[in-house]
């Protein structure tokens, strides 16, 4: 995190403009037009006035053109078939600022669905991919089962445990480039590193290190990150406010996962949010603007207060420089992947780091604060959760968060 990820794809791409096309895919339409564009004019933005009404007729058209194209991740997830063929031997590079979501929970059917579908030999399953067969799609079936016809057809439709359909990113698309590079940190716990596991695509890791002025790949190394400095910058807190929400001190179950959060008394929950007013006004004692906090959206008015409201900032914000004056942190959720995801990748003997992924997730919402400056600031935090501050001391402690059976 604030390695100078972007600054080295921004320096690569203007290097080669005149000899390689990029699409260049950023989680954040304000960060591309306040960052990218800036420095790399060149790439042009999709603009849904000159596609008709859609941004991604106007993709399609700038890749017949031959022009290097910066767009969102939300279009991104709209590859279909015609963009496929289109970047066929088009000869672009692709950058990816963060990591895509790559598959997604479509829909929960019954297993007579199912049945009906298999029976009919309207469908068949193929390693739990469903390929759509009846082309016609008459009769009984007209409507009810649109849904599935569309994403089956794309080739993109899963069917995990006989009722739940997944849609996944489709995997071919990474094969129409050129080079792709994902700009991330610990990509080993994140969801597109179990797709790419599941789809046996290959990867390797890269670091970026400033030689000079410039910015270049290395072979990754992560006894070169200086944790020990960041160590150094970070006041986590310990004391009462960790354990004074559960009768008799002691914490019981996966405290402050989403489960438990929803499960929680009202007891609890303003405690909760006495918590966080006492950590904020009493401890940290730093004005309104200067403070961060997350936990599920879910509970976000529940817990907002006095002196923090307005900084809250969901958990899974990436690949921002907005929040960089904040200096005082709050991080109450306990991240687990969901269960259901975890047995999609789990069932075809893909190993899930459930710590890895949380403690990756920790780690990019606390560097939008003062710390990822390029003279890093001390900040404070408050992480309730015992599990998630374990997690991050054993990354400072440069200790390995291995897999769990």
């Amino acid at each position: 995190m604030g390695s100078g990820k972007t600054s080295w794809a921004k320096e690569y791409m203007k290097k080669h403009q005149n000899n390689k096309r990029f699409i260049y895919v950023s989680p954040y339409l304000q960060e591309i037009e306040n960052n990218i564009l800036k420095d790399c004019p060149f790439l042009i933005q999709p603009d849904a006035k000159k596609g008709k009404g859609s941004k991604l007729q106007h993709f399609k058209q700038l890749i017949v053109n031959g022009d290097s194209i910066v767009t969102t991740h939300a279009l991104f997830r709209l590859f279909n078939a015609e963009v496929m063929e289109l970047l066929k031997d088009a000869g672009y590079t692709l950058i990816l600022d963060e990591v895509s979501n790559v598959i997604e929970i479509l829909e929960k059917v019954t297993k007579k669905d199912i049945e009906i579908l298999l029976d009919a030999d309207v469908i068949r399953i193929e390693n739990r991919k469903v390929i759509w067969l009846d082309d016609g799609y008459k009769g009984v079936f007209d409507g009810r089962y649109a849904n599935i016809k569309y994403h089956a057809q794309e080739g993109n439709l899963y069917l995990h445990r006989d009722s739940i359909l997944f849609w996944t990113f489709p995997v071919t698309v990474f094969d129409l480039f050129d080079e792709t590079y994902i700009l991330t940190y610990l990509f080993d716990g994140q969801i597109q590193r179990y797709y790419y596991d599941l789809f046996q695509v290959e990867y390797d890791y890269r670091s970026v290190e400033r030689m000079g002025k410039a910015y270049c790949l290395v072979d990754y190394n992560p006894s070169t990150e200086n944790r020990k400095k960041y160590k150094n910058l970070m006041n986590i807190y310990e004391g009462d406010l960790n354990c004074n929400y559960v009768s008799n001190g002691k914490v019981k179950g996966n405290e402050f996962s989403s489960t438990w959060m929803r499960n929680a008394d009202e007891d609890t929950i303003d405690r909760l949010k006495k918590n966080l007013y006492t950590y904020f006004r009493k401890h940290c004692k730093t004005k309104s603007n200067k403070n961060l906090w997350t936990t599920i959206l879910d509970y976000k008015v529940k817990l907002q207060g006095k002196g923090y409201t307005k900084g809250f900032l969901s958990w899974t914000t990436r690949a921002t420089n907005d929040y960089q004056d904040t200096q005082s942190l709050a991080f109450v959720y306990n991240r687990y992947m969901n269960p259901i995801e975890k047995s999609f990748f789990t069932d075809a003997e893909v190993r899930v780091n459930e710590d890895l992924l949380a403690l990756s997730d920790i780690l990019q919402w606390i560097w939008r604060s003062a710390i990822r400056k390029e003279e890093a600031e001390a900040i404070n935090i408050y992480i309730p959760s015992l599990r998630m501050r374990t997690l991050l001391y054993q990354w400072l402690n440069n200790e390995e968060i291995k897999f769990k059976k």
